[in-house]
């Protein structure tokens, strides 16, 4: 990936009042990188990987609504397969989650999505080797079995980890019972670290609405009505702080997005 690649955000606007198409909308800011086809091949077995850490609603958690519009505009691309994996915060049962959230309705229909718990699969152990905070973890085997894997993150400030976006969406591949460590210390450095064994082709993020402070779960709701796409991690998670920046009284205001430690980490290692 060169440098202009890998710095290139898409963005579209989403009509606050009517609300817009929302398909056509994620559509045209993932255009700006090339659009879904360059991703996505005929006959790939795609992953999408949402945010159902919680069932709070949007942005805590995905829409069901905006996952519904992904699983079309990948299956449009001639795709086998769109699988959906989640695996909530390790203190909730991430299949009454999903059931909260009616996500099991996106098994039905013409071409429906294949929706994993991944608290009732299988994990494999990775090891980190550029990890200086985080030596291994274990991740779904379904990761395994995927052509491509499009992340799907909203828009959020985190009490604990600052900022919560592409980078930290990954935390959700991790193996509940190994998140306890993960949070005790150099959480932001870790987070980018675990990256290194998560291998996105797409990253489709949610900022229609974002929290400015608080979060992950509950916080200061704004309304950006914003679809951004890259195929970097940092350079979209850099679109989204500067995005919550913009609004007065957020949590991450005097900070320099690429000097945020999960943001320099990841740099650091060429995420």
């Amino acid at each position: 990936m060169n440098s202009e690649e890998k710095s290139a955000v898409g963005r579209a606007s989403v009509d606050r009042q009517t609300g817009g198409n929302l398909k056509e909308a994620v559509s045209e800011a993932a255009e700006a990188v090339g659009g879904f086809k360059k991703f996505v091949k005929a006959g790939d077995v795609v992953l999408l990987k949402p945010n159902f850490n919680t069932a709070d609603p949007f942005p805590a958690s995905t829409d069901p609504e905006f996952l519904k519009a992904i699983v079309e505009l990948v299956y449009d691309c001639g795709a086998k397969l769109v699988m959906i994996g989640e695996s909530s915060t390790y203190t909730l049962n991430t299949r009454k989650v999903m059931e909260k959230l009616g996500i099991f309705d996106l098994q039905k229909g013409d071409k429906p999505a294949r929706i994993y718990n991944f608290d009732e699969g299988r994990f494999v152990r990775k090891e980190i080797f550029d990890g200086k905070y985080l030596k291994s973890a274990s991740v779904p085997e379904l990761l395994d079995r995927a052509d491509k894997l499009i992340l799907l993150p909203c828009l959020k400030t985190h009490f604990q980890a600052k900022y919560t976006g592409a980078l930290k969406l990954s935390v959700g591949f991790m193996k509940s019972r190994e998140r306890v460590g993960l949070h005790l210390r150099n959480i932001q450095e870790k987070i980018a670290e675990l990256n290194k064994v998560i291998k996105a082709d797409l990253v489709i993020m949610d900022a229609r609405k974002c929290f400015i402070s608080g979060g992950p779960s509950k916080g200061e709701v704004r309304e950006p009505n914003i679809i951004l796409a890259s195929s970097s991690r940092t350079a979209i998670d850099i679109e989204g702080i500067k995005i919550i920046q913009s609004y007065e009284g957020n949590s991450l205001a005097g900070i320099n997005p690429p000097e945020l430690p999960q943001i320099k980490r990841a740099l650091e290692l060429d995420l």
